[in-house]
């Protein structure tokens, strides 16, 4: 409503007055687009609370919103729910409104306003932070600069122990963890290699690592052998900024499609920042596009071109590890090489020639990331050609090739300092 990334603090409460909010209509486009939860910015940095929080009066009470009865975090939340997708909450910690920030007070009111979010909305998936600590802002008319020590302000130890405790299976997101952590860019992908596994270190001179002070150059591709598992999270606007602004417009179904293949595809998820308009609802351009790409996905990836194939693989680790099990859409079966056993090869014969450009890999997490180089090649004119080569593959490693290959057989080289384990393989062909 203010035409700003981030609010000052001061805008009046009544500045708030969607014309015509419509949760299903935003969460429904949400769906189409393939996302599968919502996680809705219930305070930003302004902060202006989007629920009838007990905790400070600017909040959404007082708009005209639903004639100051409204809960605009609940109408998403049973939106979401009815749609089938899940519901998580970010709440940010800097408010620039409130005049204790910066006050020991003011953290038991952000715990408090935790708690609120965390008591009221059912079961979340996700509790989201970012890194942003102190700075300008209104502070209750006070209108001045407020630096934090943001390595102890918060107490994120006891404050996420909240989480933990009122929300056990929510995953906390941060640029630490402790679940899931920033990938340390906004542009929406992680690095070509990319570790599930992690250890969040402070930059140099500082104590500890805490959300705005962290091991960024690192968060990208992750650490090896990192201490914590904690996969990265990919965000990125579907416009230009944030929240609405009318001269800019959606990201083309090209660029989502490539963004999808550099976060998801390489085993992060994908974190996609929709901004309603001020009627409170998505732009047409934008439910346009989410469905596009959403369509090219579904048709993309409905057709597993492996179905049907012969698989084989240059070892196995006995009947109830067979290659066939990853052609069998379960994620808890899998194939498996002996323990002694750190390289081998599995290979897909289509038994004629057929057309593909996307080849997905998927490893069976619960026994760890343990693949640190594979490669993908094609039998063309009776050899063997190699088509790509990396080295991380994990949940998820979607790769696309440069343009479309058709050949009969597809073979896959794949080493790890363990015994290997797959548990879905796919072959893909782009849709138009």
């Amino acid at each position: 409503f203010e035409n700003k990334e981030w609010g000052y603090g001061d805008a009046d409460p009544k500045t708030f007055n969607p014309s015509d909010f419509n949760a299903e209509q935003i969460v429904k486009a949400a769906k189409a687009g393939g996302l599968k939860g919502i996680i809705l910015v219930a305070k930003h940095h302004d902060g202006f609370a989007l629920w009838p929080t007990k905790t400070t009066d600017y909040n959404i009470t007082k708009s005209p919103f639903r004639n100051g009865k409204g809960d605009l975090v609940k109408e998403v939340e049973l939106a979401a729910r009815k749609h089938g997708l899940k519901f998580g909450v970010y709440c940010s910690p800097w408010d620039r409104n409130n005049a204790k920030y910066g006050t020991a007070d003011y953290l038991k009111i952000y715990q408090a306003q935790l708690k609120e979010l965390y008591s009221n909305y059912g079961e979340l998936f996700m509790s989201w932070h970012d890194g942003a600590n102190g700075g300008d802002g209104f502070y209750g008319g006070a209108k001045e600069k407020r630096s934090i020590d943001n390595t102890t302000y918060y107490d994120w130890k006891n404050t996420w122990q909240i989480t933990r405790t009122m929300q056990p299976m929510t995953n906390i997101f941060s640029d630490v963890g402790l679940d899931v952590r920033w990938v340390g860019n906004e542009y929406g992908f992680a690095a070509d290699t990319s570790w599930a596994t992690f250890t969040p270190m402070p930059p140099k001179g500082v104590n500890v690592a805490v959300p705005g002070q962290a091991n960024y150059p690192e968060s990208p591709m992750g650490i090896r052998d990192g201490k914590y598992w904690m996969p990265a999270e990919c965000d990125v606007p579907l416009r230009g900024g944030w929240f609405y602004h009318a001269n800019e417009k959606p990201k083309s179904v090209e660029t989502l499609m490539d963004l999808y293949f550099k976060s998801v595809g390489r085993g992060a998820g994908l974190d996609l920042g929709l901004a309603p308009d001020t009627r409170g609802q998505l732009h047409n351009d934008d439910v346009e596009n989410l469905k596009a790409f959403g369509d090219i996905l579904k048709k993309t990836f409905s057709v597993n071109l492996a179905q049907g194939a012969v698989l084989t693989a240059s070892n196995t680790r006995g009947k109830t590890y067979a290659v066939n099990l990853l052609l069998d859409r379960n994620k808890k079966t899998y194939w498996a090489t002996a323990d002694k056993i750190h390289k081998a090869e599995i290979t897909i014969d289509f038994k004629k020639h057929t057309t593909f450009d996307v080849i997905s890999l998927q490893e069976y997490i619960p026994l760890g990331q343990r693949i640190d180089s594979f490669s993908i090649e094609v039998f063309e004119n009776n050899t063997w050609k190699q088509v790509f080569a990396g080295a991380s593959i994990g949940a998820k490693r979607l790769v696309k090739l440069n343009g479309a290959i058709s050949a009969n057989k597809l073979r896959i080289k794949l080493s790890a300092p363990v015994a290997l384990t797959l548990c879905e393989i796919g072959v893909y062909k782009l849709a138009e």
